[in-house]
């Protein structure tokens, strides 16, 4: 397990080798895999969580259906069921002005950052694992971890940040909190623009500000970014002598070279560690790993849940 130089994370060196073949469903009793990944919880040293969309959207921030529509129907009559699919999706719109994109994109930050409490399903999760040496990896940018009592220090947010802007280009590293902006935009906020005078514009080059998200070459990473990545690694190499359990939340295809497929890597290549993935559909594990791997193919919600109450339920017995 080769430690994250400092300020660098190379992810390509975490590339599993796994053959397709070597993947299953497993055919375990739904009870059997809650009692053996508490099992596995409760007797590691250390654990290690990577959390991706699945698990947001699991816990109740999901960016279709109902949720969208009731939240984003100016939006979607404005410029088109076409291309207001989903907040996703109308993340990427062709928005005409800059007033019109952070129309947009002020609304989408209250919605999935700044309104919404810690949800219970992160709750539970940090119920489960406080008391362990832990730390958590994860892609997405709606501060869920941050707000469950997760220590900030032992989260690293490897993609950004809803409640952040950046400069348009990067021209510099340095990200800027947003949130007295955002709100102050959702107030002003008329016909899908907020008011010219909103506009932020980059302090440095006097160029267009955007959210701090990766999505292209110019995403910044600034000294905080760099610093978890550090603790990241000294993380991973304190793992290699402890038993542990790297616990894998709604991580599908999308970005697998990040969490998924390295989790797989350091459990291929480390007997003292062992995988739980939730993930309903995408559940599959490796065959080869055999009892040190679960793969529960369910609602997430549901299941962390679960886990929560025989958790608690060994406590007080």
């Amino acid at each position: 397990m080769k430690k994250i130089q400092k300020g660098k994370v190379n992810w390509t060196q975490f590339l599993d080798g796994t053959p397709a073949r070597d993947y299953i469903f497993q055919k375990i009793p739904y009870e059997e895999q809650i009692h053996h990944a508490v099992e596995l919880l409760e007797n590691a040293e250390i654990v290690l969580i990577g959390a991706g969309a699945g698990a947001s959207a699991a816990a109740g921030l999901t960016y279709s259906g109902a949720r969208f529509t009731d939240n984003f129907g100016e939006f979607i009559e404005k410029y088109g069921s076409m291309y207001m699919t989903d907040m996703y999706s109308a993340g990427f719109f062709p928005f005409p002005t800059q007033e019109a994109k952070w129309g947009y994109w002020s609304k989408h930050s209250m919605i999935n950052r700044f309104l919404p409490p810690a949800l219970p399903l992160y709750k539970q999760l940090y119920e489960l694992v406080r008391e362990k040496d832990y730390f958590v990896l994860t892609t997405n940018v709606d501060h869920q971890f941050f707000k469950a009592g997760f220590d900030s220090n032992r989260i690293f947010a490897t993609q950004g940040d809803y409640g952040k802007i950046q400069c348009e280009t990067g021209c510099h590293q340095k990200i800027y909190d947003a949130e007295e902006m955002f709100r102050q935009m959702d107030q002003a906020r008329k016909d899908c623009l907020i008011p010219s005078y909103m506009v932020p514009k980059c302090p440095v080059c006097g160029g267009n500000m955007t959210m701090h998200l990766r999505c292209d070459q110019y995403f910044v990473e600034d000294e905080n970014w760099h610093a978890a990545a550090g603790r990241y690694g000294d993380f991973l190499e304190k793992m290699q002598n402890k038993k542990g359990v790297l616990l894998e939340l709604g991580v599908g295809f999308n970005t697998p070279v990040i969490i998924r497929f390295p989790f797989e890597k350091m459990v291929r290549e480390h007997n003292n560690l062992s995988l739980i993935r939730l993930n309903l559909n995408e559940a599959v594990v490796p065959e080869s790993f055999g009892n040190r791997a679960i793969g529960i193919n369910a609602d997430m919600a549901k299941t962390v849940s679960d886990l929560f109450t025989e958790w608690k339920g060994k406590l007080v017995s």
